[in-house]
C-alpha cells in the first residue's frame, strides 16, 4: 500500500506542477490577482505531494518491501540502517526523487519566504520552477518509475554498489543535488525577468541569496566527493578530472561567475544581460551535469546505469532549456537598459575580469570533457583527456583569478586607483616574497613552481586580510573603534574575506599534495619494513574478519618515526557478497603536516602482499579550504540585507481579478 501511495502522489505532484506552470504565467500576463496567486499554494501542495512519495520511498528500503523492484535492485537486508536510508538516492530512480523534491522545496521556499517579490515575478518565477518539475515529474513517471512491483517478491535484494556503502556517499549527493538544482531558482528568476523586461539592483538582491545557498551547498558536495574519492577508492589522489567530477565542477564555476556578477548588477545596476545569460548557463551545466550522469554515454564509478530512452528524454528536456532560454535570451535581452558606466581600472573592471576567466575555465572544463565522447561519436577514436590538458589549459586561467582576488576586493567602485591599492597591500606583497623566498629555500630552485604556488596561497590569506584590516581601521584607529566597526561590518564582507583566505589554504595544499607526493609500492612479508617520508613502516601480516554484511582483510602497520612509534594503521580489503565486488579501506593517519596513506593490495607467492604507501603533504589542507569557503558563504548568507531582502516599492496598483471571480 505504501508504494502505491507514493505512486499516486507522483502522479498529483504532476498534475499540480503542470497547473503550476500555466495558470500564474496567465495571471501575471493579464494582471489577475487571484491566478498569480495560485502560484504559491500550488508550490506548497507540489511539496507536500513530492516529499510524501520520497518518504514512501524511504520507507520501502527500511522495511526492506523487495516487491518494489527498486528496493529489490539495490539493497539487502544485511545492510546497516544508513546505507538501506541512503540508498534510497543512490540509484538512478530513487535519485530523482530526492533530484524533484529539492526542486519543490526551493519552490516552497519561494512560496512561503518571498512576500517581498512584486506578485508578478513571484508568480513567473513559480511559474518557470513548476515547468521543470512537471518536465522532471514526467521523466520519473513515463521513463524511471521507482514504484514498480514485482510479482513473486524476491526473497532477498541485490544490494547497493559496495563502493557507495559509505558515509562520504550517504551525504555527498543530497548536497550536490542541493546546488544543482539550487541553481534552478537563478534560472528562474533570469527566464522571470526576461519575460518581464526588467532587470535591476532589486532583481540582483532577490536572485543572489538562492545563487549563494546553491553555490554553497554545491562546494560541499564537491569537497565531499573528492574526500570520499581520496579515503576510499585508494589510489592515494583526491582529483581525478573524471568526466563525472568535471560535470559538478562546471556549473561551480559559472555559478562563482553569477555571484560576482551580481554583485555588480545590486550594486551598480549594471552587466544586467550577462548576469541573466550566467544564470541561464549555471542551471544548464547542471542539467548537462544530469544528463551525462544518466544517459551512459560515460562509464564512472559515479554514474547509474541508463538504458538509450532516459539519455534521450533527458537530452531533448536539455536542448528545451538551453535552446528556449537562449532564445528567449536573444530576443528579449537587447531591450534591458544598460546602467552606470566604470572604467576598465574599478571593482566592477575586477570583477568583469573574475567573470571572463572563470567563464573561460568552464568552456575550457567543458571542452576537454566532451571532446572524447564527440571525437567517438563521428568515428575518430577513443582518446583520453587528462591531467596534462588541465593543467596547461585551466591552471593558467585560475592564476590571474587568485591574483586579481585581494586587488579588485580593494578597488572602488566605478574609478579605482590601482597604485593606491597596490600600496595598500605592500605588507601582502612582503608576505608573499618572503613566502616564496623561503619555500625556494627549502625546496630548491628547481621546484621554483611550487614556491611560486606557495605565493599566490599566501596572496591570498594576506590580501583577504589585508582588506579585511582596511575595513576595520586596524592599526588606524583606537581597539575601541576597530572592535565597534567589527561589530557593525556586513556579514557579506566578513563571508568575503573567509572565502577568499579560504581559497588561499586550498591553493597551498593543492600545490604540496601535487608537487611533493611520496609514493612508495612494493610486496611485503610479515615483519618487513619500508621508509617513506620519514617515516618507518613494519607490515605486521594480515587477518581475516567480518563485517556486518561483507568479510575482510586486514592489514596491519605500525608506524615508527625517529625510533618512536607513532601509531598503527590498519587497511582492508572487503568482499561483499550479496553485490558479488570487493573495495579497498585505506589506512591514512592526518596531521596538519600531510596524511600518511596506507594501501593493502593482493596477496602474492607465499606471505607476501602487495601495498602501496603514500605521503600526501598538506592535503588535508584542500576540504578544510573547501569547507571554510561553503562557510563564508553562509555566513555572508546571514546578511541582514538578504534576509530583510530589497524595499517594496512605495506604492502599487492594485492588481485585476479575473473575470468571473469574487470580489474581495
Amino acid at each position: 500500500m505504501i508504494p502505491e501511495i507514493g505512486q499516486f502522489s507522483l502522479v498529483l505532484a504532476l498534475f499540480v506542477a503542470l497547473a503550476q506552470s500555466s495558470v500564474p504565467l496567465v495571471g501575471a500576463a493579464r494582471g489577475w490577482g487571484d491566478w498569480m496567486a495560485l502560484a504559491g499554494t500550488a508550490a506548497t501542495v507540489q511539496f507536500l505531494l513530492v516529499i510524501t512519495a520520497f518518504a514512501c520511498l524511504m520507507q520501502s528500503y527500511i522495511v526492506s518491501d523487495f516487491s518494489v523492484a527498486n528496493v529489490a535492485a539495490n539493497s539487502h537486508t544485511l545492510k546497516p540502517l544508513l546505507y538501506k536510508i541512503s540508498g534510497v538516492w543512490g540509484n538512478h530512480e530513487g535519485s530523482m526523487v530526492l533530484w524533484v523534491s529539492i526542486l519543490a522545496l526551493f519552490g516552497l521556499a519561494v512560496a512561503q519566504f518571498g512576500d517581498n517579490l512584486p506578485p508578478s515575478l513571484k508568480a513567473r518565477v513559480l511559474a518557470i520552477q513548476g515547468l521543470i518539475g512537471a518536465a522532471f515529474l514526467s521523466f520519473i513517471l513515463f521513463t524511471s518509475n521507482p514504484f514498480l512491483r514485482l510479482d513473486p517478491a524476491p526473497l532477498e535484494g541485490m544490494g547497493l554498489n559496495p563502493i557507495l556503502q559509505d558515509p562520504g556517499l550517504a551525504f555527498h549527493p543530497p548536497f550536490l543535488y542541493l546546488g544543482y538544482v539550487g541553481f534552478s531558482m537563478a534560472f528562474s528568476f533570469a527566464v522571470a525577468a526576461l519575460i518581464e523586461g526588467r532587470v535591476d539592483p532589486a532583481w540582483a538582491r532577490w536572485v543572489r541569496p538562492w545563487t549563494l545557498a546553491a553555490w554553497c551547498a554545491l562546494t560541499i558536495g564537491i569537497a565531499l566527493g573528492s574526500w570520499w574519492a581520496y579515503y576510499e577508492l585508494g589510489w592515494g589522489g583526491w582529483w581525478f578530472w573524471d568526466p563525472v567530477e568535471n560535470a559538478s565542477f562546471i556549473p561551480w564555476l559559472v555559478g562563482t561567475a553569477l555571484l560576482h556578477s551580481a554583485i555588480v548588477v545590486e550594486k551598480r545596476d549594471a552587466l544586467k544581460s550577462w548576469t541573466v545569460l550566467l544564470a541561464i548557463l549555471a542551471f544548464s551545466m547542471s542539467l548537462l551535469g544530469t544528463f551525462l550522469v544518466r544517459s551512459g554515454v560515460l562509464t564512472s564509478v559515479h554514474t547509474f546505469a541508463a538504458d538509450p530512452e532516459r539519455g534521450v528524454y533527458i537530452l531533448a528536456l536539455l536542448l528545451l532549456v538551453i535552446g528556449g532560454s537562449l532564445t528567449l535570451y536573444a530576443i528579449r535581452a537587447p531591450a534591458l537598459k544598460g546602467g552606470g558606466l566604470f572604467a576598465p581600472v574599478s571593482r566592477e573592471g575586477a570583477l568583469v575580469l573574475n567573470n571572463l576567466l572563470l567563464t573561460t575555465a568552464a568552456a575550457v572544463v567543458l571542452l576537454g570533457t566532451l571532446y572524447p565522447l564527440i571525437l567517438d561519436a563521428v568515428g575518430g577514436g577513443k582518446v583520453s583527456v587528462g591531467t596534462p590538458f588541465y593543467n596547461a589549459t585551466f591552471v593558467p586561467l585560475m592564476i590571474p583569478v587568485l591574483l586579481a582576488c585581494a586587488v579588485g576586493a580593494m578597488m572602488s567602485w566605478k574609478r579605482g586607483d590601482l597604485p593606491g591599492v597596490l600600496g595598500r597591500l605592500k605588507l601582502a606583497f612582503a608576505g608573499v616574497v618572503v613566502v616564496v623566498v623561503v619555500a625556494a629555500y627549502i625546496l630548491g630552485v628547481t621546484e621554483l613552481l611550487a614556491a611560486l604556488g606557495f605565493g599566490v596561497a599566501a596572496w591570498m590569506v594576506l590580501g583577504a586580510a589585508v582588506e579585511l584590516s582596511e575595513r576595520l581601521g586596524l592599526f588606524r584607529l583606537s581597539l575601541a573603534a576597530s572592535f565597534r566597526r567589527a561589530v557593525g561590518l556586513p556579514r557579506a564582507a566578513w563571508g568575503m574575506a573567509i572565502a577568499h583566505g579560504a581559497v588561499g589554504i586550498m591553493v597551498a595544499g593543492i600545490t604540496a599534495s601535487t608537487a611533493f607526493r611520496t609514493e612508495s609500492i612494493q610486496l611485503m612479508k610479515p615483519g618487513q619494513e619500508v621508509t617513506v617520508a620519514g617515516y618507518n613502516l613494519r607490515f605486521d601480516g594480515a587477518t581475516n574478519l567480518r563485517g556486518p554484511n561483507y568479510t575482510a582483510t586486514r592489514g596491519q602497520f605500525t608506524v615508527r618515526k625517529n625510533g618512536e612509534f607513532v601509531t598503527l594503521l590498519s587497511s582492508e580489503k572487503r568482499q561483499f557478497p550479496a553485490e558479488g565486488s570487493t573495495t579497498t579501506e585505506a589506512g591514512i593517519r592526518t596531521t596538519i603536516a600531510g596524511d600518511l596513506y596506507v594501501v593493502l593490495g593482493d596477496r602474492s607467492q607465499g606471505d607476501a602482499w602487495s601495498t602501496r604507501i603514500y605521503f600526501n603533504p598538506l592535503v588535508a589542507w584542500i576540504w578544510v579550504g573547501a569547507i571554510l569557503m561553503a562557510v563564508g558563504g553562509m555566513v555572508s548568507l546571514t546578511d541582514r540585507r538578504y534576509r530583510v531582502g530589497a524595499p517594496k516599492p512605495a506604492k502599487a496598483r492594485p492588481a485585476k481579478t479575473a473575470p468571473g471571480a469574487a470580489e474581495a
